[in-house]
């Protein structure tokens, strides 16, 4: 697994909780993963992808996370019913299937930080949320989306922005879309951000909300870190081998 680095504490990160999403199904990895569970408590180098992004961030010195659970959330709780040492961990629990936004409304009685981060959970990027929360904070932004380059942007959300990286369009899953800023599946959030989000239950934050707050505070922080997802078998595999590759460095 990647190290989280010695960088110098900018703003008390075991203060900033993390939001990780992990309401996914899985149903397209079951051929090759074998195991009905929650997408990110599929196995990836001889863990649960989630271990794997717990670990990440908590390297950094972060130490209270929400796990947006829903879909065989049993599995989840109980893998984690004793948390590692050093972290908290706390459940939001999606009675039905609530789409991103969804989900991170209704974890908002979890969420004791005024700036927080939300992390899908079926994604991993790396790069350093230390400087991320430092340009969120020197940019006085509502929402902050990290951001890669991508060649089959077509897969993921394209971003447009202007000279002070300040996010113009957002275009979720745009076929046509090639070389371009994509969206990594890491954001940042002030908690007044509520205030902004849809009244209803149930809606996402790629297709109903970041297009909506498209030229407002929202700003994007490219990361030149590799990122992958697990959400296709294809995809799924070259994720096993990257991360084995880094156990055996």
């Amino acid at each position: 697994m990647p190290n989280g680095g010695s960088t110098s504490v900018i703003i008390p990160q075991q203060d900033v909780d993390v939001l990780i999403l992990c309401g996914g199904l899985g149903k397209r990895l079951r051929k090759v993963s074998g195991c009905v569970v929650p997408k990110p408590m599929v196995r990836v180098a001889g863990k649960p992808f989630l271990d794997i992004l717990l670990g990440y961030f908590s390297s950094f010195g972060f130490r209270r996370f929400i796990l947006g659970v829903g879909y065989r959330q049993e599995h989840i709780r109980n893998y984690y019913r004793l948390c590692p040492k050093g972290i908290d961990i706390s459940f939001s629990d999606e009675k039905t299937p609530l789409g991103t936004g969804g989900a991170v409304k209704n974890a908002r009685t979890f969420i004791k930080s005024k700036t927080f981060f939300v992390v899908n959970g079926d994604s991993f990027c790396d790069f350093d949320p230390i400087k991320f929360l430092k340009f969120h904070r020197e940019n006085k932004s509502l929402v902050s989306i990290l951001l890669t380059k991508s060649s089959a942007a077509r897969d993921y959300g394209q971003i447009i922005m202007n000279g002070k990286q300040r996010i113009l369009v957002f275009n979720e899953k745009n076929r046509n879309a090639k070389n371009c800023f994509v969206n990594a599946g890491v954001y940042l959030f002030e908690r007044k951000v509520y205030n902004f989000m849809a009244k209803e239950d149930i809606f996402s934050l790629e297709y109903d909300f970041f297009p909506k707050m498209a030229g407002k505070r929202i700003f994007g922080f490219p990361s030149p870190g590799y990122f992958i997802d697990i959400g296709t078998p294809e995809k799924y595999l070259k994720a096993k081998k990257y991360f084995q590759m880094s156990i055996k460095r």
